[in-house]
């Protein structure tokens, strides 16, 4: 399946989108819930993720396949290892199968889980059979997935004596590593993070609490990329955001403001609006705190015709597809002379967009939803549209909502 994709009849966007609770969020405190029920959530994801990591934490033995979905696999290692009595195997799609979990499983065995794997050593599938974790201290490299790290900390409060995480080299992805603790303690687990020591303190029962979930930052990636590819003057409220995110795609704000996107927050809404056409000649970037942005910002400044240099990429290799490499194929067929090393993609200027490329998207939600704003410049098709249910089930109608053509054939 896939769609046609072309601009609106006006560049002068004038609309506002609700969009759901942030997937990173969601997966973490549904965690927590399961660790501690009397947490109650408010403005949940509807994405895929979500669902199956909901899903997941249902199951005490048997089979738990979550899909294509990372995180689920990362957290779910790490919550079935510490709950006793619990024997599952731990699965997911063929994708899933390559992405290495090994020093996860290490670090969980150091503490004393019990985790076989069934098929490739370092790799999905895994045998866990749950015990209680009698360690409490244990390393880990610093510049890997933070999901590995957030998976320990996560169950590190119901972990007899707690947890004391040291992060071995340069710490990379440090919003997320943030955010998780700002969630353990907004239910009031006591942490400290110092240097590169993470601690987390026991805690047996909290108190009921009433969670809201923020939306996703990384979905309103999209709609920045949207407004920077429009006239001067457009406008898109965006709804519900806190000033003072957990979430590392707040940086958002920041890097489009350099692309003529101004951002202003009013109560729980962000007002994005293009003043100016800004096209920076040296527009540099480490994006090692917020990887997820990378595929929108590389497809922005091709649409504005701008050259950037795009850093601290090295965990994209090991997502749903090697991202680095997909958005080199996929650009290149609108024309762009784009070169990526295995942390960073290098991306020229240029002065003409090609009309009607088929983009594949490698069962990635990211590489369909990054390009749908290139639509403001050129029609083009997308195949397996579908995928953006993974994170952000109602993205193409939200499109609509803008004016876009969307036309699935």
């Amino acid at each position: 399946m896939k769609i046609h994709l072309s601009g609106p009849e006006s560049k002068l966007l004038n609309s506002q989108i609700a969009i759901t609770g942030s997937k990173s969020e969601s997966n973490r405190l549904l965690l927590l819930k399961a660790l501690y029920p009397n947490i109650a959530i408010e403005n949940l994801s509807n994405s895929d993720d979500s669902k199956v990591m909901q899903k997941g934490l249902t199951i005490d033995k048997g089979i738990v396949d979550i899909h294509h979905a990372g995180t689920a696999m990362r957290f779910l290692t790490g919550y079935f290892a510490s709950q006793k009595g619990l024997e599952v195997t731990l699965t997911g799609s063929q994708r899933m199968t390559e992405r290495p979990i090994k020093v996860l499983v290490e670090a969980l065995r150091i503490l004393g889980a019990e985790i076989e794997y069934l098929q490739n050593e370092g790799f999905p599938p895994i045998r866990i059979r749950g015990k209680n974790l009698p360690k409490n201290r244990v390393s880990l490299p610093a510049n890997i997935s933070s999901q590995y790290i957030s998976s320990l900390l996560l169950i590190a409060p119901k972990m007899t004596k707690g947890l004391e995480l040291e992060l071995i080299g340069t710490i990379t992805s440090v919003p997320y590593i943030k955010m998780t603790l700002g969630l353990l303690n907004q239910i009031g687990i006591t942490t400290s993070f110092d240097g590169n020591i993470i601690t987390v303190a026991p805690k047996k029962s909290i108190d009921p609490i009433v969670v809201v979930v923020e939306s996703d930052w990384s979905s309103a990636s999209y709609f920045y990329s949207m407004v920077a590819l429009s006239d001067v003057g457009s406008e898109i409220i965006l709804s519900a955001y806190k000033k003072n995110s957990l979430q590392g795609d707040r940086v958002l704000s920041e890097i489009y403001g350099q692309l003529g996107v101004q951002t202003n927050f009013n109560g729980n809404e962000i007002k994005l609006q293009k003043i100016a056409n800004s096209k920076p000649e040296n527009f540099n970037l480490d994006l090692s705190d917020a990887p997820d942005i990378a595929q929108t910002i590389a497809v922005t400044c091709f649409g504005l015709g701008i050259a950037c240099h795009l850093s601290g990429l090295h965990t994209l290799k090991i997502k749903e597809t090697d991202r680095l490499e997909a958005m080199k194929t996929e650009l290149s067929k609108f024309g762009a002379r784009i070169s990526v090393t295995d942390r960073a993609l290098t991306l020229a200027p240029s002065d003409s967009i090609l009309k009607n490329r088929t983009i594949d998207t490698y069962n990635d939600h990211r590489m369909a939803m990054a390009f749908g704003p290139l639509a403001m410049k050129t029609s083009l098709f997308i195949n397996n549209y579908e995928v953006v249910s993974k994170s952000y089930p109602d993205f193409w109608e939200d499109l609509e909502k803008l004016g876009l053509k969307v036309k699935k054939l």
